[in-house]
């Protein structure tokens, strides 16, 4: 028997009812704000990640050679190519712009619950805007667009010019290596690093930047750099909103191209997996042929997401199953089709069952039956039946429709 490929899952109806109503619930949330979706080709070009993020990430993609001798990859990420997408179809766009998006993701990754060969990513793009309240509505976006989910989080925000201004003066190789550090918070690591490179009069100034929960604290430790004003600023408008966060400057996310403010979240009663968004300011439009527009966003790992809110009750609507005797399966197919105009879902026999077994099999899947015979047939009535509490009555079809709505309204 055939087994799906390791890192995927099979979606049964009752999961996927479930992650339609959170994504649209996010829809929903980025939308009052202003952001509109769009959508990206599942393949693209290899050179399209590894300009972004060099060649070893090859290592964790799908990457393929297409009957012309192209290297193309499934996307690892949408990031990269909704800023393609921006450079060949919306630069003269009026800015700034907002974009959002829903999509499958791949990397090749020891699966293990809630990390996936096959993933989905929630995320935003905001194009154009360089100013502290650009990166506020992006902060705020994020946490809203969490919340609507349901999930439970802690956000965490930072900025990387006092992290880079402590690393200034260090080669851009040793700089990413310090940085991959932080980035996976490895103590280990980082010591190992800096002994390695003798720099260990890092060591103070960067734990101490990591346990900093306050602005003022930042500039004591490295004083003032230039983007000081935008940093404080960004601050004092999320406190101005009441967004529920924690300043960390520890952060240094994993990818070369942030630039400046940078956040996470983490979901609360996840494990050691458990961050569940990632976002900053970025500059990436300039590495595909366009502008050097300033960008920022975020993406929400949606199965993490679910993972963390669990099953939870659907909402329970009425479901008809139409019952019927063979003279009357035309009838039948318009009776289910009456209820279905009304918004009803209704079921039809198709396995020619007896009266018996239709019923039988109604009351497994349904909450009324709608029995048709020929007495029914010929006096353009239906008999209605209440599966759960079994009284049953002939009716027309116009107030067995409305009952069935009322119990669907209560």
């Amino acid at each position: 028997m055939l087994q799906k490929p390791r890192g995927t899952r099979d979606f049964l109806p009752d999961e996927m009812e479930r992650r339609r109503l959170i994504e649209q619930r996010m829809r929903e949330a980025t939308r009052k704000w202003g952001y509109r979706e769009v959508c990206t080709p599942d393949f693209e070009h290899l050179e399209l990640f590894t300009m972004k993020s060099g060649e070893g990430i090859i290592q964790e993609m799908y990457v393929f050679e297409d009957k012309g001798g192209r290297q193309m990859t499934l996307r690892p990420e949408v990031t990269a190519a909704v800023l393609r997408m921006y450079v060949n179809e919306g630069k003269v766009l009026p800015k700034p712009i907002r974009w959002c998006y829903f999509a499958d993701c791949f990397r090749y990754e020891r699966p293990q619950k809630g990390r996936y060969r096959q993933f989905w990513q929630f995320g935003v793009e905001l194009i154009g805007a360089d100013t502290a309240s650009a990166d506020a509505e992006v902060i705020m976006l994020a946490d809203e667009t969490l919340r609507s989910s349901g999930v439970t989080f802690d956000l965490h925000v930072g900025h990387l010019a006092p992290m880079k201004h402590l690393l200034a003066d260090l080669a851009p190789g040793d700089q990413r290596a310090i940085m991959a550090c932080l980035d996976k918070h490895d103590q280990e690591g980082l010591k190992a690093a800096l002994v390695g490179r003798g720099l260990t009069r890092l060591t103070e100034p960067l734990a101490a930047l990591s346990e900093c929960r306050t602005i003022p604290e930042i500039f004591e430790i490295v004083g003032d750099v230039p983007e000081r004003a935008r940093v404080e600023e960004t601050f004092a408008l999320l406190d101005s909103q009441n967004i529920n966060y924690q300043p960390d400057f520890g952060i240094a996310r994993g990818l070369d191209y942030y630039t400046g403010m940078v956040f996470e979240a983490f979901a609360r009663n996840l494990g050691a997996e458990n961050q569940i968004l990632g976002g900053g300011t970025y500059r990436l439009a300039h590495l595909f042929g366009g502008d050097d527009v300033a960008s920022s966003g975020f993406a929400i790992g949606f199965d993490r997401v679910m993972v963390s809110v669990g099953d939870f009750a659907l909402e329970s609507r009425p479901v008809v199953g139409v019952v019927c005797m063979p003279e009357a399966r035309a009838r039948a197919l318009e009776v289910a089709r009456a209820f279905r105009d009304a918004g009803i879902r209704a079921e039809a026999d198709l396995m020619q069952r007896g009266m018996g077994a239709q019923v039988s099999h109604a009351a497994r899947t349904a909450d009324f039956a709608v029995v048709l015979g020929k007495r029914e047939v010929e006096a353009g009535t239906v008999t209605l039946r209440d599966l759960h509490s079994g009284e049953q009555q002939e009716r027309s079809l116009e107030d067995a429709i409305a009952e069935v709505a009322r119990y669907g309204a209560c």
